[in-house]
């Protein structure tokens, strides 16, 4: 991807007629989403005669099409959890073609000779919300995102829609022992989820009906790792897996078999990392899953 973020000053603008948010935001370089948040705007944006805008100053990038929220944090050595909250980007993070995104103040361009770029890889790190959130490649305004294939035939890379809603429940992913609780673990570190045991090569079973949003190994620590949306803002995720038997875009049910479990990314014996997340908040599953 291009790195084409410009910076603009802060300005005001004052509505003529037939002016429209979009325009302005083009004519602007500071984009429509930011004018909006700057000034409380709220949909359908009307539009006085007269009313006075302020135009955010900031480093805006230009989306291109087929570019991830994570690529585009990655070109400038920004974090992407931070890009979300100050675009105020919500559900299904789906980026459009020539949307401009506000940066981080600390974001730089990655200019040829000015670091290493294998360093600065090396140091961009990810994490489950950030995969969740910023993985959806960027759509054409006037596209809808690709509707879930029970069996992709190969990889999907356009954005994929999120399901409709939520079914309410959630099984087991696997049989085992809980052998690490959601919560504090030790001084300055947190489990985002629970830990269970299990023999390399046990099946992993999706939890609920839903959309394979991610499966890869991007985030070290996890090693193989699936990620499924399940709607109304629900998502699961499966650590540690050594096969992973799904691939993104891949409409599944609950207890449909998504992988093997075993010990790849950065644990020493064979288990499940399992996560449950609503709207981005990490959730204990204990209190989600039925007793048994």
């Amino acid at each position: 991807m291009t790195a084409n973020a410009v910076t603009i000053a802060a300005a005001s603008y004052t509505v003529r007629r037939g002016d429209t948010l979009r325009a302005i935001g083009e004519m602007s370089g500071a984009g429509s989403e930011a004018i909006a948040l700057e000034n409380d705007l709220v949909p359908p944006y009307t539009l006085v005669p007269g009313q006075r805008l302020r135009i955010p100053a900031g480093l805006y990038h230009r989306v291109a099409a087929g570019e991830t929220g994570i690529g585009i944090a990655n070109a400038y050595g920004a974090d992407w959890g931070e890009i979300v909250t100050i675009n105020a980007l919500t559900e299904p993070y789906i980026l459009r073609v020539g949307q401009r995104l506000r940066l981080p103040v600390n974001a730089r361009p990655l200019t040829p000779g000015q670091v290493d770029i294998a360093a600065r890889a090396a140091a961009f790190t990810l994490d489950i919300d950030d995969i969740a959130t910023g993985s959806q490649p960027a759509l054409a305004a006037d596209k809808a995102p690709a509707a879930a294939a029970a069996a992709p035939r190969g990889p999907v890379t356009a954005a994929i829609a999120t399901p409709s809603r939520f079914s309410g429940r959630f099984v087991w992913p696997l049989p085992g022992k809980v052998i690490a609780k959601f919560g504090p673990l030790a001084p300055g570190k947190v489990n985002d989820g629970i830990n269970i045991a299990a023999s390399a090569g046990t099946p992993i079973h999706a939890t609920a009906d839903g959309v394979v949003s991610y499966a890869g190994d991007q985030i070290a620590v996890y090693g193989g790792l699936i990620l499924i949306d399940h709607g109304g803002g629900w998502v699961s995720a499966y650590g540690h897996a050594q096969q992973i038997d799904v691939r993104r875009g891949q409409a599944v049910r609950a207890g449909d078999v998504i992988g093997l479990a075993g010990a790849s990314g950065q644990v020493q014996i064979p288990q499940l990392h399992f996560q449950l997340r609503k709207n981005r908040i990490p959730i204990d599953p204990l209190k989600q899953l039925p007793a048994r």
